[in-house]
């Protein structure tokens, strides 16, 4: 009977891995660190929210983000995801956690899809960055490169000054680039009378190959965090590569793969 029970037991834990977060080992090295800053503010409201968690979701699971991150050496990111809100509101949704293929992948986004909204109050990226700098520090492994992925529908408002917190990633060589989230009703009106994009391009990215996505409204939200994703964690040229290669229709992708 007891060995029976054991079984059991052991079964359901088998079944039960593929959904499973997977902390990164101590000193572990993964090709990407990449630590998802995601806007959790006031600005946000109930549609919005599950709109982002959703979309970060699918790409993560998405075949275009999985053959991104197979094309590097190590095939191997660690992921933080954090929400942030007023200066003194940040969320781990996710602590750092390995993705090596979709099990993985699989995991996180079950995490991203029912983990409740935490963040309150308005627009501190930079405190964001800041609270990012110091998981960065503290995080069980070392990335080949290092990025800092912030999306969010409006500008910094509160906190440190955002040239202060960006200047500090970028002395370390981390790379911080932007989804500008354009959603009728958000607070792209408060971005200083430029287009949110611009505004993100001015005063947020910095590094290497520093870049601004777009997501105009919500059907295009998953898409560009996916092509973003892409595009940031495959090296060099191989992410236009990637993405080009999906959208092959099925007799080309048959005549690609006889080739």
């Amino acid at each position: 009977m007891l060995l029976r029970c054991l079984c059991s037991i052991f079964l359901c834990a088998a079944v039960a891995l593929p959904l499973t977060l997977r902390p990164v080992k101590a000193q572990e090295a993964v090709d990407v660190a990449l630590v998802l800053l995601a806007d959790g503010s006031g600005s946000i409201d109930p549609d919005e929210f599950r709109m982002q968690r959703e979309g970060y979701a699918e790409a993560l699971m998405s075949p275009q983000v999985l053959s991104a991150i197979r094309s590097n050496a190590r095939q191997k990111i660690g992921v933080l995801f954090v929400e942030w809100g007023a200066p003194e509101s940040q969320e781990v949704v996710v602590d750092w956690t390995l993705i090596d293929g979709e099990p993985a992948a699989r995991a996180v986004a079950a995490r991203l899809r029912t983990h409740p909204k935490q963040t309150y109050g308005y627009n501190s990226i930079s405190n964001a960055i800041t609270f990012a700098l110091e998981r960065i520090a503290a995080a069980p492994m070392k990335g080949d490169r290092t990025v800092i992925d912030v999306s969010g529908d409006g500008p910094n408002i509160g906190g440190a000054p955002i040239e202060t917190a960006r200047r500090a990633a970028l002395e370390q060589g981390i790379t911080i680039n932007a989804l500008a989230v354009r959603v009728p009703g958000s607070s792209v009106a408060l971005s200083l009378g430029m287009p949110l994009e611009d505004y993100y391009r001015d005063n947020v990215i910095g590094g290497p190959g520093a870049f601004v996505e777009t997501a105009d409204g919500r059907e295009r939200f998953a898409e560009a965090i996916r092509n973003k994703l892409v595009l940031e964690l495959a090296e060099a040229g191989r992410g236009r590569a990637i993405l080009a290669s999906h959208q092959l229709g099925p007799e080309q992708e048959e005549e690609r793969a006889g080739r």
